[in-house]
């Protein structure tokens, strides 16, 4: 073996070193747990010592006949339908907003981005606090600009999800601005120098340069929000456990509580399958309109 090849082959090693310790984390902790996940969804567990017992598709066909799944498969689908365009909308004009030569800029960016490494659990309970029926501050300034009987919030099975999606927004949306704000570092000042010499105003320039050179970067910040949005559990496990009632009780939610409340695995798993199949529908779909209008453009 020659010296060259002897060097090729200690890069190559000392790559596979990095490597193959995350692929065998992948390989116990993910890989194996969802092979083990399709067997179990054919099957009745408890989990304890007794034999699994097959049951074909009954688990899936008791899925569509469950109050409790349907429920949670529509709450899941209203809390995506507003939390997704509430978020992009939001990151998107704090980015633009904080795009420019500002003073204080970097704390401005700080602070939006903070919500989004702050504990869950800390974020969950100041929040729960702000939106207290009885003396929280939200309701007392309600109160004080004259509203008699303000709603109560997390308590209320009309508007708990409605505080779900407004904490979801306001915690996601600096993680996602960042990502915005690497994308318009990417466009070129020529373009909005030749709007101007044409009379174009700050909204145009938005709306006819900004908007479209996002657009690669708005469908990834969609397709990541919507597998979010679906996959969404500790935030609503924090704040309001899934209630009041089945309220707040998304898909998620739904399988923790088949799995580890009433020790259903073979239904959690079939859950969990149905979940996997509308998220990766959902995304195909949004990768081949990317496709498609990429191509348009």
């Amino acid at each position: 073996m020659t010296s060259s090849q002897k060097k090729a082959l200690k890069t190559n090693l000392i790559g596979y070193s990095f490597v193959v310790p995350n692929f065998i984390g992948y390989f116990i902790f993910i890989f194996i747990p969802v092979c083990f996940s399709f067997v179990l969804s054919v099957m009745k567990w408890d989990g304890s010592d007794a034999p699994m017992q097959f049951v074909g598709l009954e688990n899936f066909a008791k899925l569509f006949r469950d109050s409790t799944f349907i429920i949670s498969l529509q709450n899941t689908v209203w809390y995506a339908v507003f939390t997704v365009p509430l978020t992009l909308v939001a990151a998107l004009l704090i980015a633009v907003l904080l795009n420019s030569k500002i003073k204080g800029m970097v704390a401005y960016r700080t602070a939006f981005f903070f919500p989004y490494v702050a504990s869950l659990v800390a974020v969950g309970a100041v929040w729960n606090m702000l939106f207290q029926p009885e003396f929280g501050p939200i309701n007392e300034f309600l109160k004080w600009i004259g509203i008699a009987n303000p709603p109560k919030w997390c308590a209320s099975t009309d508007w708990a999800m409605w505080v779900i999606i407004i904490v979801s927004v306001w915690k996601y949306m600096g993680y996602y601005m960042v990502v915005y704000l690497a994308a318009l570092q990417g466009i070129s000042g020529d373009l909005y120098e030749a709007a101007s010499i044409d009379g174009a105003t700050g909204i145009k320039k938005l709306w006819y340069i900004t908007i479209p050179m996002l657009t690669p970067t708005t469908f990834f910040v969609v397709i990541m929000l919507t597998i979010q949005c679906f996959k969404v559990f500790d935030l609503i496990y924090v704040m309001t456990g899934g209630g009041p009632g089945r309220a707040t009780n998304v898909l998620v939610n739904h399988i923790y509580n088949a799995a580890f409340v009433d020790f259903k695995f073979g239904y959690a798993s079939a859950s969990a399958l149905i979940l996997f199949a509308i998220v990766l529908v959902v995304t195909l779909i949004q990768m081949r309109g990317e496709r498609k209008f990429t191509d348009f453009v």
